[in-house]
């Protein structure tokens, strides 16, 4: 891709990754990325607001052929997909200054290498002048690492906001022209990297109040020009109490689990309770997260393996609790032939979620009657817990 304009004196440049189907070996890229970094041509200065991912660095540096200075490197977040170019950049412009949070500079000086007199550092709220054009840094700490922060072009009213506000979408859209779309790979993105820090996030929307904002740059994704709609979005998922839904990751061996899982989905949906149920063999995880940000009540089920859970729900009990959604209850069902600790080492996984653990339930062997009328009895109790708390 060529360098695109946005306004006069800005552009879009960085890498659209049409490949890649995981992302940090570990998240799900469905749709791809994209590693977008953004030029800002000012009367006097020029400065290139984050880099790309090292093993596109080529794009980005033949999109620069033609930019004879850069005089500001910034880098809004020292992960390697937003600052893994800043030694090649640096090659070509050496005088350019890295501007980076003070607890940045640490942080790049271990992941890369970076001369120590490159570095100039920006306090929260600081400006850079770039001649017509000004740009103030705002600090952003834990949204999603320590050291993050966004960047404002106040003439423009722009915001460069790092990870805030992105999407892994690969797409030849320079804005988000598919709302529908982009909306859920948001979500996808806002669960799988800014849940586990919502009260963090929650704080940090605020912050943005005072800022009119025209435009949204995010470090991946599509930029957004109708900016209102993507943070009316985010204090939804941040501010909006648990809704009417429990999500149900499941795995089943013989069929017992199934069965239970089957006969509680039905039971809950009676009772006017919305179920989404995840079986962990095939499940993308990315759409188990988009779930979690919403669910009421978070339900397991699980066979027993060599006296514990599968080792697919271990995985899926950990991702939960690693992302920390807002669900209010939770539980276990599952099946047995002996016996086992399934119940105890699943409750053990969940420190960090602050739920009430509804009674589980576990059969022994193949489900009989007055199992699925155990079941009955859970769906019953979970579909009261959410009319007592609004959320039916």
């Amino acid at each position: 891709m060529k360098a695109r304009k946005i306004e006069d004196g800005i552009f879009w440049m960085g890498a659209i990754d049409w490949e890649t189907r995981l992302f940090d070996s570990l998240i799900p890229l469905p749709d791809g990325t994209s590693y977008n970094a953004y030029l800002i041509q000012g009367s006097e200065k020029t400065m290139l607001i984050d880099t790309v991912e090292p093993t596109m660095i080529d794009e980005l540096m033949s999109q620069l052929e033609g930019v004879e200075t850069i005089d500001y490197i910034v880098s809004l977040h020292a992960e390697q997909d937003h600052s893994g170019g800043i030694p090649q950049v640096l090659l070509r412009y050496p005088d350019a200054k890295v501007i980076v949070s003070p607890k940045a500079k640490g942080m790049l000086l271990d992941l890369m290498t970076i001369p120590e007199n490159a570095f100039m550092v920006v306090n929260d709220g600081d400006i850079v002048s770039l001649g017509d054009k000004t740009v103030e840094f705002i600090h952003m700490p834990w949204v999603h690492w320590p050291e993050t922060m966004v960047a404002y072009l106040k003439e423009n009213k722009m915001l460069f906001s790092c990870d805030l506000f992105g999407s892994h979408l690969a797409t030849t859209d320079l804005y988000a022209s598919d709302e529908g779309r982009v909306y859920e790979a948001c979500k996808r993105y806002y669960a799988e990297i800014m849940m586990p820090f919502r009260t963090i996030v929650k704080k940090n929307l605020e912050k943005l109040k005072p800022y009119s904002i025209n435009t949204i740059a995010p470090s991946h994704g599509p930029i957004h020009s109708n900016p209102a709609a993507i943070v009316a979005a985010h204090d939804q998922w941040v501010n909006s109490p648990s809704k009417n839904l429990v999500v149900l990751p499941y795995i089943s061996m013989h069929s017992s689990t199934q069965k239970m899982v089957h006969h509680l989905i039905a039971s809950l949906v009676e009772k006017g309770v919305r179920v989404e149920p995840f079986n962990m063999t095939v499940t993308d995880i990315g759409k188990l997260a988009i779930a979690l940000v919403d669910a009421g009540t978070i339900v397991i089920g699980t066979p027993t393996v060599l006296a514990g859970p599968h080792p697919n729900i271990v995985y899926a009990t950990c991702l939960a609790n690693a992302l920390r959604p807002k669900a209010k209850f939770a539980s276990i069902i599952g099946s047995y032939g002996w016996g086992g600790k399934t119940v105890d080492i699943l409750a053990g996984m969940i420190p960090n979620l602050k739920v009430e653990l509804i009674e589980p339930y576990l059969a022994k062997g193949r489900p009989l009657a007055s199992d699925f009328k155990a079941l009955d009895g859970m769906a019953e109790t979970i579909a009261l817990k959410h009319k007592e708390n609004g959320f039916i």
